[in-house]
């Protein structure tokens, strides 16, 4: 028997592709700058720590942000479409008729399901939400689980470029150690998000691997051309 495979929760694929893309580039960067600038690996760690705090609540707040927004949104739309359909019903029946139309269906055939549309008007208003506004109505928790998954997804990521410095004595070797298992893991994490939504694996993951070296490697010349 065939079964489609089709993408779920995916607002929690995306706050967490978010988070981690995040999570895992900006404390390298920040690692790797700080490696030609200071002699300290306890520094580097200190300051990614910080970062990673700063940088957590920073994008956590602005996924509840989002999250809110999103909601009021709907809710705002939702308002305006009770308000169209109970008081300019013609011009609302006029809307589903040439949704239909661009179905294909018979002048007969849209005529017949908007006046059967039309006697419910809490469906009425859902299906203009959806098909007339594109909206589809975010969970109540929505801004509470983005703010969550983001800042979570942000800490782990985070964590990983920080291990080199934790497990070497001096920056230089914290760089490289750093560099080999952030670089496998922007792989790895590229490789299953692009899988997960559809998207050509190996390419994902060079695409994302490329932007995290690029990004590391900027800030690493350019805190060496300063400390020169």
């Amino acid at each position: 028997m065939h079964q489609e495979k089709h993408l779920k929760n995916s607002d929690f694929i995306t706050d967490m592709v978010i988070g981690m893309s995040d999570g895992l580039t900006v404390p390298f960067a920040l690692a790797a700058g700080l490696s030609a600038a200071v002699a300290s690996n306890a520094i580097i760690i200190t300051a990614g720590i910080a970062e990673i705090v700063a940088g957590s609540i920073a994008m956590g707040l602005g996924g509840y942000l989002a999250g809110k927004t999103e909601i009021e949104h709907y809710d705002s739309e939702l308002r305006r479409e009770f308000d169209e359909v109970e008081n300019l019903p013609e011009k609302e029946k006029e809307e589903v008729r040439e949704i239909f139309a661009d179905y294909g269906l018979s002048e007969q055939s849209q005529t017949l399901i908007v006046e059967e549309l039309a006697k419910d008007k809490v469906k009425w208003v859902d299906f203009m939400m959806k098909f007339e506004l594109g909206l589809e109505r975010p969970s109540l928790n929505r801004a509470r689980n983005s703010a969550l998954t983001i800042g979570g997804a942000y800490i782990i990521g985070g964590f990983i470029p920080l291990c080199g410095y934790i497990f070497t004595q001096a920056p230089k070797e914290g760089l490289l150690f750093s560099s080999a298992l952030t670089i496998v893991c922007l792989l790895v994490f590229g490789y299953f998000k692009s899988k997960v939504t559809g998207q050509p694996p190996l390419k994902g993951a060079l695409k994302v691997m490329v932007i995290g070296v690029i990004a590391a490697a900027a800030a690493f010349f350019v805190a060496q051309l300063f400390t020169k």
